[in-house]
């Protein structure tokens, strides 16, 4: 009696079409014609057939029972039915009549409908637009949502993630690998592609969302770029030498190198190209690792960790989409913007209700961001990424880190270049040993990724007051099964090391300079 107060039968009857349940799409429920229509057709519902409404009405007895995927016949009978009532009720002339009549059902439309052929990157959707929209508004009023997918990306990672991860297995005498990848724009931080396991069609855990695991060396950049803001320069000589760290009734903890080496006194730079886990956490424990902590959460991590000292090597667990998250600060030069997968939201009638991706905050000093990823540059062309030399040319001027846990049980690699930022994590469900590193694994995937995308190159935005030196091998102390010949390296204003010789640039002639442009340069460059 209320609802006939207060609705006219019309508004009624179309809560009720937006409403009602049609089928199921996998591990998700199929409500409205709206989306049975896009389901089972892949049309808007104003472009169906006479033959297509009538089996879509039909199915409303029973969505299971008349499903033309497995009861094709039963579905055809159900749909002659419905046909002859439309017929005797005039809704439908005699020509409309027999021609829907006599139409066959279409082939395996629902395996090809678009709402299940990318479901890893459709849950991401459906969480995001959950933190704003109660799900009453998203069946019943009839909003459009349009997504930052593109359809060439995500094929390109599902492709190269499924025929890449069979080679490591064979190679590495593993087996039961999986994987997650999320694909970014660089400056915008829209979300290109994800994919949550080695099989794109393959509906359940997401791994790109919902695996937290230990990122490893993926930290250390946030551990230099706190350095950076303390004290250090790329030049500043520390110390990877052995050490053991005994805290109040603390377990003394004694790291290691991967290697199982020393390599003595180190240019700070150095130390991050070839992840020097002694140096590395030398180096955070003399800033303080609540420094490092807090970074983490303004870099837009908002869970809390134990300062332990053993955080500084990556016990941290964090998603890939988190991790995207933290390496999209660094690829932006600081700036901080959440990680999206949507656009906008229309209504019915194509009226804005919400944009998207227009909240930028600068979070880090753009000079301390400039030093951190000329580091993270060479990284790729002198550190532990520098065999992406096999998928990239070095023209790309790719920067990235890779990043492998205790045991070589989890394989990362995250890194960008001019257009994209990409994450990709290798490792097994069972938290056994891959037998992979984040350069013999993760970063194999990401190479092939970035390699079939033809990714732009890497020139970092120079901000005003850097200044550039050169110096020699002689600035630092000897370093074991290490050859160091003279180096560029950019400094903050009033940091140049006495005795360094001013350069007027960085000494490879390829990576050239550019003026820093204001905030509002940056945002209008994403428009063009």
């Amino acid at each position: 009696l209320l609802l006939e107060a207060h609705y006219s039968k019309d508004e009624i009857l179309t809560a009720y079409a937006n409403e009602i349940f049609l089928g199921q799409d996998r591990g998700r429920a199929v409500h409205g014609f709206g989306l049975a229509s896009q389901f089972y057709f892949r049309r808007d519902l104003k472009d169906l057939s006479v033959a297509q409404i009538a089996m879509l009405v039909g199915m409303i007895k029973g969505p299971s029972y008349y499903d033309p995927r497995g009861y094709p016949e039963r579905a055809l009978q159900r749909r002659q039915v419905i046909l002859e009532v439309m017929h005797a009720e005039g809704v439908i002339s005699e020509g409309a009549y027999r021609t829907a009549k006599a139409t066959g059902l279409e082939k395996k439309g629902a395996e090809q409908s678009g709402f299940n052929r990318y479901p890893d990157f459709l849950e991401l959707v459906r969480r995001q637009l959950g933190q704003e929209y109660h799900e009453d508004d998203l069946t019943s009023n009839g909003l459009k949502i349009l997504t930052t997918l593109d359809p060439q990306v995500q094929m390109e990672v599902e492709r190269n993630l499924r025929e890449t991860l069979p080679g490591l297995e064979k190679r590495r005498g593993t087996s039961k690998l999986e994987g997650a990848v999320i694909v970014s724009s660089r400056e915008g931080g829209e979300i290109l592609a994800l994919a949550g396991s080695r099989d794109a069609s393959q509906v359940g855990f997401n791994r790109a969302l919902d695996a937290q695991r230990p990122i490893g060396s993926l930290i250390k950049p946030l551990v230099y770029l706190t350095a950076l803001a303390n004290g250090y320069t790329l030049a500043t000589p520390v110390r990877d030498t052995s050490f053991t760290f005994s805290g109040a009734g603390a377990k003394a903890w004694r790291p290691d190198n991967y290697d199982k080496k020393e390599h003595g006194s180190v240019p700070f730079y150095e130390a991050l190209a070839h992840s020097y886990n002694l140096a590395t956490v030398k180096i955070g424990v003399d800033v303080g690792v609540e420094k490092v902590v807090a970074n983490l959460k303004r870099a837009g991590i908002n869970r809390d960790f134990k300062p332990y000292p053993s955080f500084l090597l990556g016990t941290a667990e964090l998603s890939p989409l988190e991790v995207a998250q933290l390496y999209q600060l660094f690829a932006t030069g600081g700036f901080y913007q959440p990680q999206r997968c949507i656009s906008s939201v229309l209504t019915l009638e194509n009226k804005v209700v919400q944009r998207y991706g227009l909240t930028v905050e600068q979070r880090f000093a753009p000079q301390e961001i400039f030093l951190l990823n000329t580091a993270l540059k060479r990284v790729v062309t002198e550190g532990t990424a520098r065999s992406l030399a096999q998928y990239l040319s070095p023209s790309v001027g790719a920067a990235g880190k890779t990043g492998t846990t205790d045991e070589l049980r989890d394989s990362w690699f995250a890194g960008f270049s001019g257009n994209r930022l990409a994450v990709v994590w290798i490792g097994r469900d069972d938290n056994k040993p891959t037998a992979l590193t984040g350069a013999s694994g993760a970063m194999v995937v990401w190479g092939r990724i970035m390699q079939s995308l033809h990714p732009q190159p890497l020139e970092l935005i120079e901000p005003e007051g850097i200044e550039w030196a050169r110096l020699d091998a002689g600035s630092y102390s000897p370093s074991a099964d290490v050859s160091r010949d003279n180096v560029v390296l950019p400094f903050a204003p009033g940091t140049m090391p006495g005795g360094a010789t001013p350069a007027s640039g960085p000494s490879d002639p390829g990576q050239e300079r550019k003026s820093s442009p204001g905030i509002l340069d940056t945002i209008r460059g994403w428009f063009h």
